[in-house]
């Protein structure tokens, strides 16, 4: 056997491993894991060893208050971040259309005028 492809063969798993060891070795404090564990267990169990870690950390928290991106009350419209440049523009409905101003006449609470939402041609009744 060549010594590139033997090379090939031995190091790009090789380093796949080594790849998901690191990862795990970053990732694992901030999930409040045992790093040294996880990253033996990603490093000598291929593959199924990292998906272990990857099933069995928690999810992180979140919350908007701290993130710098998620903008104060100020900067919201219906819950969407809207930049400073886009303000007080006409906002667009489905497709791209313009989005009706919600004085169409109709009774119904929702908006909708009674029809189902879906528009389904005359005699189809789900």
């Amino acid at each position: 056997m060549e010594p590139l492809v033997a090379a090939i063969l031995v190091g790009v798993p090789l380093a796949w491993l080594v790849g998901f060891a690191a990862y795990v070795f970053v990732d694992a404090p901030r999930h409040g894991m045992n790093r040294r564990k996880w990253t033996a267990i990603a490093f000598f169990v291929p593959l199924f060893g990292f998906l272990a870690y990857v099933f069995e950390r928690g999810e992180l928290d979140y919350d908007p208050d701290d993130d710098p991106y998620a903008g104060g009350g100020d900067q919201r419209e219906a819950g969407f971040a809207v930049h400073e440049s886009r303000r007080g523009e006409k906002p667009l409905g489905p497709a791209g259309t313009e989005a009706a101003d919600g004085n169409d006449g109709d009774d119904d609470s929702d908006g909708n005028d009674g029809d189902d939402e879906w528009n389904d041609p005359d005699g189809v009744d789900l």
